[in-house]
């Protein structure tokens, strides 16, 4: 374990010496970083950062300040051994953030890379957050709750353990998710409904009209047919057979949750 010599240490910083510090990385004004923690080059701790044991950073991330990192999860089951907390590059932690290692012993959660994750909120143990997502202020994502690339979970979102959101999806404010929500979906009231597609994301993230236009045409069979699921199914894959609603009919039928409906 090294601290690189172009890292800056803020004086009031407590580094432990078997931590991992990176090039050019900034730890700032009475953040702590314990042991068997790994930072990435050019990652910046802002004031009052809190980032615990057997944490790994990547590179080019932005954590702010009262922000905590590879908390004990909030888990009664936790027994105190090993675990993990592996966040990727680029990501954007707000501030009085809190994400939490593993329950199981050399279990992990997982974060990917170029999240925007905004303020007051929580990220449980053994949560998946892919790439690209947007986690706005004061959402609560529960333990073992897998999140796809490229959502976006809005503001006071509560989402039940064991619960997982499709790609380029988006959650209305306020919305309790208890249910599994498919990809590429706009979802909202209390207890999650789907209310057609994520159109503003998806032209964001270049999809074509012609794969919007199948996307409409599988969310149509799915909500609006009548037909049993496996049969809904079924006709997406017979009728509308793109790269997007392959996916869609892949998350549906691995869902062990079901599906939000409409």
């Amino acid at each position: 374990m090294a601290i690189d010599p172009s890292a800056v240490i803020a004086p009031t910083a407590r580094v432990h010496p078997d931590a991992n510090i990176g090039p050019q990385v900034i730890v700032g004004e009475f953040a702590i970083v314990e042991a068997n923690v790994d930072i990435g080059a050019y990652t910046r701790l802002e004031p009052y950062v809190y980032v615990k044991r057997w944490t790994t950073l990547g590179q080019r991330n932005e954590i702010s300040a009262g922000t905590v990192l590879g908390t004990d999860p909030l888990d009664k089951g936790f027994t105190g051994e090993r675990s993990y907390l592996k966040i990727g590059n680029g990501n954007k932690i707000r501030e009085h953030y809190t994400i939490s290692r593993g329950t199981a012993p050399e279990s992990e959660t997982i974060v990917g890379d170029e999240n925007y994750i905004m303020t007051s909120g929580h990220i449980a143990h053994n949560c998946r957050i892919g790439s690209r997502t947007v986690i706005a202020s004061c959402a609560l994502v529960a333990g073992y709750v897998e999140v796809e690339d490229q959502a976006f979970i809005s503001g006071g979102v509560v989402i039940h353990q064991h619960s997982k959101i499709g790609r380029l999806a988006m959650i209305g404010g306020n919305t309790r998710v208890n249910l599994d929500v498919p990809p590429y979906f706009l979802c909202s009231e209390f207890d999650v409904k789907a209310r057609g597609l994520n159109i503003v994301g998806l032209r964001r993230a270049g999809f074509t009209s012609s794969q919007v236009a199948a996307l409409k045409t599988a969310y149509k069979i799915l909500y609006k047919s009548n037909l049993k699921l496996e049969d809904a199914l079924g006709r997406i894959e017979s009728e509308v057979p793109t790269e997007h609603t392959a996916h869609l009919v892949s998350f549906v039928k691995s869902s062990r949750r079901g599906i939000c409906r409409e």
